[in-house]
């Protein structure tokens, strides 16, 4: 009897042995919760569309790193993204679980990147529970490569010179120029971001390569090109407070806002009603688009890699841009000019006009897309459902781009000049990246 119970108990060391020898199973649903805990920080942090931009890249492109590494299917990023090279190489018989190692990285990398560490780590540490608790050995061999790639990806960071810009001199407001942009209400905050041209760029030769035509010269004559086209903002929003609610042009605006700026004020208190930005909302466009073409975890990370980078790009070309023609909003011309009480129906984000940063941002961000998941690719978009805005649906990521630069006209907060040129600007950004980076060993001849 004694011998028997013995060997029922080293039968059960053994089952349970061979239960916590199981590979750990990472989803590319756990991937998305990663990004999608990103955004949330972003939104309680309050970063700007560039910045956000820039945390929302490094963490992918640690992660896809991870997932390259021996893959039959994708290439590494080294010398692709410039300064990128000497990411620890990963041993095929290491028993690193590949999935694990890169969500490993690309939680270390956010970390280094937001003001909220602590919102990263309390997901961290769910999962760094939950997986040590399926298998420890699988999970420590896995943790350490993950970290390992992530130190490399934030030494390489370090050196794009975003920290150099955060010690430099404020933008210049020229108030005798009225041609220059003005400070906005209702907050008149400083200009955002004055020097991001200035970021090291991952893919384009320069932040000016795809500089774009130069915005009209400024002119309060009513027959001047300039005017007339702040003439046509000022009448959209007339023609959409007569629709009202009906106006969809106005639904358009509302749902593709994205601005992490908004503040209202009541009495003698002013708070800030918290947004995604235009990253954000292009990053919930990929989720979309991994779910609903049930993307294995690799192609999730390479979606959100090659988006995310396409963003970060786009926003240094537009913010390039931005401050060299330093043109001045329709809200100060329209006030100054044509109707002293005008408000535009967006809340006017605090930068220079020209181009539209919503068109150069959507617009590359559909052509990274369509390259991923092809064209014509129908989707449901539900990403601003969490801000009482109702679900748009879309024939393509192309076409939810153009809806996307069309808003910011009809929300009051460009010209169409800046959109026009905006979207030729992204486009070229959009088709660069594509064509110069081999994602996939099929592109490489």
């Amino acid at each position: 009897m004694k011998f028997k119970i013995v060997t029922l108990a080293a039968l059960c060391m053994l089952v349970v042995s061979c239960k916590k020898e199981k590979p750990i199973v990472v989803t590319p649903s756990d991937y998305e919760a990663s990004i999608d805990n990103v955004t949330q920080i972003l939104i309680h942090d309050i970063f700007s569309p560039p910045v956000a931009s820039r945390i929302y890249t490094y963490p992918n492109i640690a992660a896809y790193e991870v997932i390259s590494q021996n893959s039959t299917t994708y290439n590494s990023l080294q010398g692709q993204l410039k300064g990128l090279d000497s990411i620890p190489r990963l041993d095929a018989k290491s028993g690193v679980n590949k999935n694990v190692a890169a969500l490993v990285a690309h939680m270390e990398v956010s970390k280094a990147l937001v003001f909220s560490e602590d919102l990263v780590e309390k997901f961290r540490d769910s999962l760094y529970k939950k997986w040590s608790d399926e298998n420890p050995k699988e999970f420590e061999v896995s943790k350490e490569y993950g970290l390992k790639v992530a130190e490399r990806i934030k030494k390489w960071m370090g050196k794009d010179n975003y920290k150099q810009t955060r010690t430099y001199p404020k933008f210049s407001v020229f108030a005798n120029d009225k041609s220059r942009w003005q400070p906005t209400p209702p907050s008149y905050m400083d200009a955002v971001e004055p020097h991001w041209g200035e970021i090291r760029t991952l893919v384009l030769d320069s932040s000016s390569q795809f500089k774009p035509a130069p915005a009209l010269k400024y002119s309060t004559d009513k027959n001047s090109p300039f005017f007339k086209q702040v003439q046509e903002v000022y009448d959209i929003s007339q023609m959409m407070i007569k629709k009202g609610d009906k106006s969809e042009e106005m639904k358009i605006a509302q749902f593709w806002d994205c601005n992490p700026y908004v503040t209202v004020n009541q009495g003698h208190m002013m708070f800030a009603k918290k947004k995604i930005t235009p990253g954000g909302h292009w990053m919930g466009i990929t989720k979309i688009a991994c779910n609903s073409s049930k993307a294995d975890f690799d192609k999730t990370v390479y979606a959100y890699t090659a988006t995310s980078i396409g963003l970060f790009d786009a926003f240094i070309s537009c913010w390039d841009e931005k401050y060299r023609s330093n043109v001045v909003r329709p809200e100060t011309i329209i006030n100054q000019n044509i109707d002293e009480n005008w408000r535009p129906l967006l809340q006017t984000p605090p930068f220079p006009e020209y181009t539209s940063g919503h068109s150069v941002a959507s617009t590359c961000s559909s052509i990274v897309l369509t390259s991923v998941f092809g064209e014509n690719f129908v989707y449901l978009d539900d990403t601003e459902l969490p801000y009482n805005l109702p679900s748009r649906k879309f024939k393509s990521f192309k076409d939810a781009a153009k809806e996307a630069s069309m808003s910011r006209f009809y929300g009051g907060i460009h010209y169409k000049a800046a959109i026009e040129n905006g979207i030729i600007q992204g486009r070229n950004v959009g088709e660069f990246i594509v064509k110069k980076l081999k994602f996939l060993k099929k592109d490489v001849k």
